[in-house]
């Protein structure tokens, strides 16, 4: 069992108020959409209803509705009812403050006051602390897990979350959640895109491999975002023995697999492409799909907003000749 004890109870997160707020960072965004304003058309029955059902413990999760986005990759999304994902508000808003401080620092998805700019900016800081200020060879090793969300196992990460929470009424809750999806070729397995609990449940259930990595493997170099990995090094053959006890340790504690096709083991200075852009030693350019993908959106006549969006982006790299040759210099 785990040192440290989530002290919440199922009232904390079942409680009237406790689904008001939760309702209230709901909104956000979502305010005009059809269903979400058939909800609140009779928001305080609906509310009562619903605490009602967890407080006589017989509550049970909808089904879903799937739908394809492309992102830029196409991926299967699958959006709970509204009733459902107030549950995971009220749920996400007790949990999210106490597992945050379990997780690593160097954890950047799914994260106030991380993200993918903090991790990149982690990365240029860790390449400058591995080359002694460009005097050595940076190598690195990249992974991705194969299809991450739809491989989690419901018993790893429901055994990974009693080692934290003791109240049983919790758990059965989160059971609920947890098993309200699967992915069609297995049962108990897989965790749907789109739900905000998922976002923080992969990220416990990761956490499992972030101690693993840091204490056991003491991989002082070592970055997460979301299922995209990393870890820094002078000495190649070092990175070869960590793949093999990465590889393991997934497999065997997380039922997890490595992406064959992704994973390199490569120097800094060949170029290593990671979130979005192809970072070298002293610089980083941004990724061809990338690139492609502002070309489509800034023609014809964007909004200000998409045109401050990628005036950020870009701002994050060496950018200034791309912009100059696409004709986006005036634009920015």
């Amino acid at each position: 069992m785990s040192n440290i004890q989530f002290i919440h109870i199922y009232q904390d997160i079942i409680s009237v108020e406790n689904l008001l707020l939760a309702w209230k960072e709901f909104l956000v965004g979502k305010k005009f959409k059809k269903d979400v304003l058939d909800f609140e058309r009779d928001l305080m029955s609906n509310i009562l209803e619903l605490h009602k059902e967890l407080s006589e413990k017989n509550y049970r999760h909808s089904d879903y509705y799937a739908f394809n986005i492309s992102d830029p990759k196409p991926r299967n999304i699958h959006k709970a009812k509204v009733r459902d994902r107030l549950l995971h508000h009220a749920l996400y808003r007790q949990l999210y403050p106490f597992f945050n401080k379990t997780f690593i620092a160097d954890s950047y998805s799914c994260r106030l006051g991380k993200g993918t700019h903090r991790a990149i900016k982690r990365f240029r800081e860790f390449s400058n602390k591995v080359s002694k200020n460009n005097t050595k060879t940076v190598w690195i090793l990249k992974c991705d897990i194969r299809k991450f969300f739809a491989s989690v196992d419901h018993n790893v990460l429901k055994s990974i979350l009693k080692k934290y929470i003791t109240d049983e009424n919790i758990l059965c809750l989160l059971d609920k959640v947890i098993d309200s999806f699967n992915t069609k070729e297995k049962q108990n397995v897989g965790l749907p895109l789109g739900n905000l609990t998922s976002q923080l449940l992969v990220n416990i259930y990761m956490n499992e491999f972030d101690q693993f990595v840091k204490h056991k493997l003491k991989a002082k170099y070592y970055i997460r975002y979301s299922d995209d990995f990393v870890i820094l090094q002078n000495d190649k053959v070092i990175l070869e023995d960590l793949l093999l006890q990465i590889s393991f340790f997934l497999e065997e504690r997380l039922k997890l697999s490595i992406h064959p096709d992704k994973v390199f083991i490569k120097t800094l200075s060949s170029g290593l492409d990671y979130l979005g852009w192809v970072n070298f030693q002293k610089h980083r350019v941004i990724r061809t799909a990338t690139k492609k993908k502002i070309i489509k959106k800034l023609k014809g006549s964007p909004k200000s907003q998409t045109i401050s969006s990628y005036r950020g982006l870009l701002g994050h790299g060496n950018s200034y000749e791309l912009k100059k040759r696409l004709g986006l210099v005036k634009l920015f």
